[in-house]
């Protein structure tokens, strides 16, 4: 089948290997424009780039799609069958939408119309919801709310992290997308009822609110593993928090209540297991008290 394979992190990576390893003819990769990064600001190519290169597949990166007719034209002329997008970070117009001859097919990764929107898999996390999964959908002019051709669900569990989800749930979307273009199942359309959005993250969504509930901030800190990251501040600097679990303890909010790095919260406590000062190797909480006092009464988050 003649192809178009559009998307950008490493999400999609697997999605684009396994259609070129079934032997689909993928005509043309598009993803996002190499932007700057690091000290040097050298640019720096996003995942699916680097992998089309590697498969020898050629690719294109749009500044933009919509209101660009030599773009729209060059995707017509391309001959598809079908396009398959996941994750690509540009909204397709309505002629992309089109040109396809099975149309543009999406690899969400939620249980649709459940986490519409750009950060599913943190989203599904962070409400404590007992199961996600993959949807592959048409697209169409809205946003994620094109008829469902194929789902498959897996549990989160109370140890799941966004990082575990993602990684499953990308080698999911591709054993999926494979199915869809051999099976061709019917299109269902998404119920009205259970929508939710998930909107796009921010580094600074991940500063841990300590007058939250203790639950609540265990969720996030396993949602948003490993971007944005969850983070507090210690005598000033940012301390990042990479695993914690549910403790025994109260007081106010954001003070240390033991010696084994334990902090109370809205309501109940969290025991930091994992941390990270700036510019500081990760460690586990025995190790990091050995080199840094926290007697009960501190302040996390001063």
């Amino acid at each position: 089948m003649r192809l178009a394979f559009m998307g950008s992190p490493d999400f999609a990576v697997p999605a684009l290997r396994a259609l070129h390893a079934a032997g689909h003819e993928i005509a043309a990769v598009y993803c996002q424009r190499p932007k700057p990064a690091g000290r040097g600001y050298a640019l720096r190519r996003c995942p699916v780039h680097i992998e089309a290169e590697r498969l020898g597949l050629p690719v294109r990166t749009p500044a933009r799609l919509r209101g660009d007719a030599a773009e729209e034209a060059a995707f017509a002329a391309l001959g598809l069958d079908a396009a398959v997008v996941a994750a690509y970070g540009l909204i397709l117009p309505q002629a992309m939408l089109d040109s396809p001859r099975r149309g543009c097919l999406n690899v969400h990764a939620s249980l649709l119309p459940r986490w519409r929107g750009a950060a599913p898999i943190q989203a599904a996390v962070l409400a404590g919801d007992p199961e996600t999964g993959v949807t592959i959908m048409r697209m169409d002019a809205g946003l994620d709310t094109g008829p469902m051709l194929m789902r498959r669900s897996v549990p989160i569990t109370a140890t799941t992290t966004a990082a575990m989800l993602h990684d499953v749930l990308a080698r999911i979307g591709a054993c999926l997308v494979l199915h869809v273009l051999t099976e061709v199942p019917a299109p269902v359309p998404q119920p009205d009822s259970g929508v939710t959005y998930a909107p796009k993250l921010s580094r600074a969504a991940g500063q841990i609110d300590w007058t939250r509930a203790a639950p609540a901030i265990e969720r996030q800190v396993r949602a948003f593993d490993p971007w944005p990251g969850s983070f507090s501040t210690l005598r000033g600097v940012v301390l990042k928090v990479l695993a914690v679990e549910l403790a025994d303890g109260s007081g106010p909010p954001g003070v240390v209540v033991d010696d084994r790095l334990t902090v109370a919260c809205g309501t109940g406590a969290l025991r930091l297991t994992r941390v990270q000062l700036a510019g500081r190797p990760a460690m586990a909480a025995d190790a990091f008290l050995r080199g840094h006092s926290l007697p009960p009464g501190r302040v996390v988050g001063d």
